[in-house]
């Protein structure tokens, strides 16, 4: 009988785990700008679980594999900077993509231990409890996580600079955040967002590309800018990201 998928995934986001308390070498590699002993440690560990169960792989560290099928998109260690810095925010995320749509994902927070689970039409999860819909914040009320600088004021009562893309996302699921957007000048790669985008979606939270191009990619190349939030408020985060970088999704997007 073929394994459960998030069997599959809890497996390598286990293994990750496992490798990074064995890591000793917590350097730069010298390979290139911020890749760490660790990274290449954690990615080994989990890109042999998820072959082993079946699944190409997408990895930040080394790139996609050969092959058809579904593919796990992973990022062994979202928030390297963090990790190497000693700073316990910091995650592995993986998400399966099957024909262009995420099915399953996986994100571990190595620094408490949580775990959030997702699948597609299936609900979300933190440590086996279930995620439910919440009450929606006001945009000048809201808490919203970061990655880059905003170019000026965008109407929100508060900014949190996290590092961890993946787990700021999983935040906003949760309702620990009320949003999350990104303004870095470089965007983000799949492996960064798609396993926090799943557990946002199958929470309610909608996720989108701040200038409205598709997020699913299992193109090493390709960066985006996601943006989430509960519905209501979405539409007012995209206003201010508009106003605020000319870059907004079409007007009719909504």
């Amino acid at each position: 009988m073929p394994r459960d998928i998030l069997d599959v995934l809890n497996d390598a986001a286990d293994a990750a785990v496992t490798a990074l308390a064995g890591c000793t070498d917590w350097g730069p590699t010298g390979r290139k700008a911020g890749q760490f002993g660790f990274d290449l440690a954690a990615d080994a560990a989990a890109t042999d679980a998820l072959r082993s169960g079946g699944l190409r792989v997408l990895s930040e560290e080394s790139g996609l594999g050969a092959g058809d099928g579904p593919v796990a998109v992973l990022d062994p260690v979202d928030g390297s900077t963090n990790a190497s810095r000693g700073i316990r925010y910091f995650a592995t995320s993986i998400c399966v993509v099957d024909k262009d749509v995420p099915v399953a994902a996986v994100v571990h927070d190595h620094g408490n231990g949580e775990r959030f689970e997702a699948r597609r039409g299936g609900g979300a999860w933190r440590d086996g409890a279930r995620l439910a819909s919440r009450e929606e914040s006001p945009l000048h009320s809201a808490v919203i996580a970061v990655n880059g600088q905003a170019p000026g004021p965008g109407g929100w009562a508060q900014v949190r600079t996290l590092g961890a893309a993946a787990l700021e996302l999983c935040g906003v699921a949760d309702g620990r955040l009320d949003a999350y957007v990104d303004f870095s000048s470089s965007g983000l790669g799949s492996w960064d967002y798609l396993g926090g985008l799943l557990v946002c979606r199958e929470a309610g939270v909608e996720v989108v590309d701040g200038p409205g191009r598709q997020l699913v990619t299992i193109d090493h190349e390709t960066r985006r800018a996601p943006v989430a939030a509960t519905p209501r408020l979405l539409k007012e985060v995209l206003d201010a990201y508009g106003r605020l970088t000319g870059a907004g999704p079409p007007p009719d997007s909504f």
